[in-house]
């Protein structure tokens, strides 16, 4: 029985990662599970110098979901490099950076931080153009077709050595259109879903809920419209697809691939158990076993449309 998947060059044993933002640099959850089980570990957001988050509060719950407003708060990458990379490398797993522009959020922000992560041994980056929480750059290029294909073409120059995943943003009216910018600019893949902006208000004090006032709306609430997105991007681009949207089980995980997702992110099910990701490789296992499946692969995108 097969689970090992090859996302634009990443090989993965099995096709389970975990979200930015959700996992920290794998230190906390490493006191959980060994980190070696996972296809791969997507980092928190690196921007080439560091960067303080928004105000507070930044989190709170949400029927059957979250909203949060971190803010793309980090360290910066030499931080990383020196701190958080060396940690990671102990470990038997594939390291996606993801990366963003920082506090400018110009494109040559962008370039910067891939100029030094494409020096780094690591086994990709996958560049976030989809944050709702922060003022510049991110979403802000990647609701249009020229803004993605320009950041990911400036990028792509200097990011010659490593498989590129641009994260697109749902908060657009038809998300094939940054898809196909992001492919014909040169990325290996894309990734969907990121968050969905959203705001809720404390009754009581008149006041929203978020020091951000908005924030970005995740969990098992967006894993329809997720699973939507991902079936529209694989009708429209050649290039491999890292799925993400409220995935907490294996069979949130198979329903996915089935859309044309080889590969996937568990972000805020993490929060709820840190060992989400494990028993959701588990029940990728099961549900092989259980219809006779040799190799996971054969699974990419064959849902049977009515």
């Amino acid at each position: 029985m097969n689970t090992e998947i090859n996302l634009a060059g990443i090989k993965m044993k099995n096709p389970v990662t975990v979200a930015s933002g959700t996992f920290g640099y794998g230190r906390e959850y490493s006191e959980f599970f060994d980190l070696s089980k996972l296809g791969a570990v997507i980092t928190k957001g690196i921007s080439y110098m560091p960067k303080y988050g928004n105000k507070p509060p930044r989190v709170c719950e949400t029927t059957a979901g979250m909203m949060n407003a971190i803010g793309l708060e980090n360290p910066g990458v030499e931080h990383f490099i020196d701190n958080d990379l060396p940690f990671l490398k102990k470990f038997d797993t594939a390291i996606i950076v993801n990366a963003f522009g920082g506090v400018g959020g110009t494109v040559q922000d962008y370039v910067n931080v891939c100029e030094v992560l494409n020096k780094l041994d690591i086994d990709g980056v996958e560049l976030n153009l989809s944050c709702p929480n922060v003022c510049a750059g991110c979403m802000a290029f990647g609701t249009t077709y020229e803004g993605v294909k320009e950041i990911t073409t400036a990028c792509r120059k200097v990011l010659t050595d490593k498989p590129l995943i641009i994260k697109l943003t749902p908060n657009v009216t038809d998300i094939t259109i940054p898809a196909k910018a992001a492919e014909e600019a040169g990325a290996d893949a894309v990734s969907l879903i990121n968050t969905f902006t959203a705001m809720a208000i404390d009754i009581e004090t008149k006041r929203p809920k978020l020091g951000n006032n908005t924030g970005g709306l995740s969990g098992p609430a967006i894993k329809p419209i997720a699973v939507r997105m991902v079936y529209q991007v694989a009708q429209a681009v050649k290039i491999p697809i890292l799925g993400l949207g409220g995935i907490t089980t294996g069979e949130d995980v198979i329903e996915f691939m089935l859309a044309g997702a080889t590969a996937i992110s568990i972000g805020t099910g993490n929060f709820l158990e840190p060992e989400t990701s494990i028993k959701a490789i588990e029940g990728i296992e099961q549900y092989m076993k259980r219809h006779n499946i040799e190799d996971i692969n054969s699974i990419i995108g064959k849902v049977q449309m009515n």
